[in-house]
């Protein structure tokens, strides 16, 4: 299925005019929907009405604070829950001003609702940059396909008849998950053209890629752009780059595991035991921890660092985007609880500083620390706090890393960025052949 002329060629839906064009219609049906009346509807009905959105609005509150979505470095915009009241509101309108209203007001008022709705949509995705453009969400909401996919037929056609192509190839996967028991849904793994130049395949390096709280395995693809990013590096490297497996960290959208095991579920295992035997078997990547690293982003970026530190025989590298200084459910009773079912131990045991402080000395461990600083903020964020911690441990453990800040906000524009930016020294830093080693960029530690 294909969209109209405009939503193909990236229409923003973070800026522009279509966020826009959305708030001033919804604010003129609303203005229109409520009116002036009569006495009554001024003081009892309107009321009623704004009681509703400002029950809606502090629902909504509550319960971001309560699944730890938010947090005071990332805080909703302000206008999120004026349109979340508002949206409430019009409801409240509709229903309370509909018998006995003219037809053009009863239009306004069954417009307002979903113009409001949809304007406060479109301030979370501006929060959260989930939906780059219409295309994004197009194909997102619609189970699209995603970038350079292909299926598992094409692939090895093309590789029997070392076919080479411009591009990479995405293909859907289902990673058994035997040795976790986790319940996830459809992976994905991105091979660059130089894959193909060979049956049995080279030994490329492999980079795991991992999402944000509120996740689809597809979410670094469409709205972090990782194949377009992939693709070009490999055109300006001879067809080389690293494979790349997008994984599942949640089973659900809405189910924060932050990567560890426990009740929500063995994220960990599936990551460790499934996922890098599966690549290893199935696409003849290396073998060696030397050539396996992990991206991650907000969550994933903890989980990044998580990883590595706990598993340096799997992984030798890590780029951590804006994530968290340990499994953040909430505060640390509630993410004990959550997350570990209440056992202080487990939590320790899943957290990267206690981690590198019980492990002693690396060996050939590396770590990129990407945090967004955003304009005008008086002091750093809980994000760079965090990983100017995490690389401080790091160091006096051997692990070389960097803190690597650049302007920004807590999105997903920002974690495609960062990846773009790191991809370089890490493609180096795993091995990709023809690509030649490069340092940090600004200051380093360790």
């Amino acid at each position: 299925m294909t969209l109209p002329y405009l939503a193909r060629h990236d229409l923003s839906l973070m800026h522009g005019w279509v966020p826009v064009s959305v708030q001033i219609l919804a604010a003129a049906s609303m203005i229109a929907a409520v009116g002036w009346r009569t006495r009554r509807w001024r003081r009892v009905w309107v009321p009623w009405a704004a009681s509703i959105g400002g029950g809606l609005a502090f629902t909504t509150y509550c319960y971001i604070r309560s699944a730890g979505v938010a947090d005071e470095s990332n805080p909703a915009p302000p206008t999120l829950w004026v349109w979340i009241a508002l949206s409430g509101t019009a409801f409240g309108v509709l229903v309370a001003g509909w018998r006995g209203a003219r037809r053009w007001r009863r239009t306004a008022s069954a417009l307002a609702v979903p113009l409001c709705a949809l304007a406060a949509a479109l301030v979370l995705n501006l929060w959260v940059g989930y939906f780059p453009t219409v295309d994004t969400a197009w194909n997102q909401l619609t189970a699209g396909p995603v970038p350079d996919q292909t299926d598992q037929v094409v692939v090895a056609a093309l590789q029997k008849q070392h076919a080479v192509p411009i591009k990479g190839s995405v293909v859907p996967v289902q990673i058994p998950s035997t040795a976790s028991g986790f319940t996830h849904r459809q992976e994905f793994v991105y091979v660059p053209p130089a894959w193909f130049a060979s049956d049995p395949p080279p030994a490329l390096p492999v980079v795991m890629m991992i999402g944000g709280e509120f996740n689809t395995p597809a979410d670094w693809l469409r709205a972090g752009e990782a194949v377009k990013i992939l693709d070009e590096f490999a055109r300006t490297h001879r067809g080389y780059a690293p494979v790349a497996v997008f994984v599942d960290p949640g089973g659900t959208f809405d189910n924060d595991t932050e990567c560890v095991n426990g009740p929500r579920g063995n994220a960990a295992d599936h990551l460790v035991k499934d996922v890098v035997p599966y690549l290893k078997s199935q696409y003849g990547v290396s073998p060696a921890a030397a050539g396996w690293g992990v991206v991650g982003w907000s969550m994933g970026g903890t989980c990044a660092v998580d990883l590595t530190v706990m598993h340096p025989d799997i992984f030798s590298t890590f780029v951590d985007i804006a994530g968290d200084a340990a499994p953040n459910a909430g505060t640390r009773n509630e993410t004990v609880q959550r997350l570990f079912g209440g056992d202080s131990a487990a939590y320790a045991a899943f957290d990267p500083t206690a981690v590198m402080e019980r492990h002693g000395p690396y060996r050939g461990v590396e770590g990129w620390f990407a945090v967004n600083a955003v304009p005008g903020a008086a002091t750093p964020n809980e994000q760079a706090v965090s990983a100017a911690s995490l690389c401080g441990v790091g160091s006096r453990s051997g692990i070389a890393c960097a803190v690597v800040s650049r302007p920004g906000n807590h999105d997903w524009p920002f974690a495609s960025t960062a990846f773009a930016t790191a991809l370089p020294w890490l493609a180096a830093r795993i091995g990709t052949p023809g690509v030649p080693q490069t340092g940090f960029p600004g200051t380093v530690h360790g």
